[in-house]
């Protein structure tokens, strides 16, 4: 038998009944599981047997511990709250009367249930002080998304964003910002490397509207942008890193709209909105330079 039966994240051509169920089991407890424990730590502080100063409710984190990469939390939660929502509409799919659809679903369902179960994982230990274990974690979890952004870049936007693009962007900026928290430093040396690094925002959204035309990736940087921004300037207005900041959010948003609008008039992209991936857009970019 060959190994990628036994490899959850291998590709597959189809999908049998009894896996399809295991898919639509695991995506929607792990969804549950993400999503409850996520509302919770937003509003309570972990109940345990431990340092009282170590346990903080997801933004009481990011109010006690200032460092370049403190986010705005009303913007955060925004974005969450919409990728919980549409996230929704992906198990939904999961669950179509479409065998395409509920096929294109099943293809990214592994990595979105480990997607699920990392995410928890950080909350567990991010909200416990854990910061350096709540960085591998996100590490683990920056290349389980970037495996399935590349490849699995041509699915609808109805799984594309949901699914790939809005939790990668998420992980990428979380990377810096528990990070950040990690080190653990606010001095001058640490503010000028942090002036450096926030630069990687851009590069990073910037090559995935030049080399995929992926506008979803672009607009989901553009907001975490504008989190980081608003944080940074609430945090210490006379510094630079809100400058950065809200320059990286007007760039990409700009390159956001650059790659976007041609579609708007007309100018066919192969992101096909909500309709099943066929075998010839599995083997095609993103969006199509023409």
């Amino acid at each position: 038998m060959p190994a990628t039966e036994y490899n959850p994240f291998a590709r597959r051509e189809s999908h049998s009944n009894q896996s399809i169920w295991v898919y639509k089991t695991l995506t929607v407890l792990s969804w549950l599981l993400v999503f409850i424990t996520s509302i919770y730590y937003t509003f309570h502080t972990p109940d345990w047997h431990g340092h009282r100063h170590e346990r903080h409710s997801v933004w009481d984190v990011n109010r006690a511990r200032v460092t370049p990469f403190s986010l705005n939390s009303l913007i955060c939660s925004l974005y969450w709250l919409f990728l919980y929502i549409t996230q929704v509409g992906y198990v939904w799919t999961l669950f179509s009367s479409n065998a395409d659809n509920v096929a294109a679903a099943a293809g990214v369902g592994s990595h979105f249930i480990f997607n699920n179960l990392l995410q928890f994982a950080f909350i567990m230990l991010f909200v416990r002080g854990h910061f350096v274990w709540a960085e591998i974690v996100t590490i683990i979890n920056f290349f389980n998304l970037s495996s399935l952004y590349f490849r699995h870049n041509t699915v609808s936007r109805i799984i594309h964003i949901p699914v790939t693009s809005g939790p990668l962007a998420w992980t990428f900026v979380a990377l810096y910002w528990n990070g950040a928290i990690m080190v653990g430093s606010d001095a001058l040396a640490a503010r000028i490397i942090a002036n450096i690094a926030i630069w990687g925002i851009l590069v990073y959204g910037a090559f995935f509207l030049i080399a995929f035309k992926d506008y979803t990736m672009g607009f989901a940087l553009s907001v975490l942008s504008a989190a980081l921004g608003v944080g940074q300037f609430f945090t210490k207005a006379f510094a630079l890193q809100w400058i950065f900041a809200f320059t990286i959010m007007a760039i990409l948003f700009i390159l956001t709209l650059l790659v976007a609008i041609p579609g708007v008039f007309g100018k066919e992209l192969s992101f096909r909105g909500s309709h099943p991936v066929g075998e010839d857009q599995e083997r095609a970019p993103l969006l199509n330079d023409s």
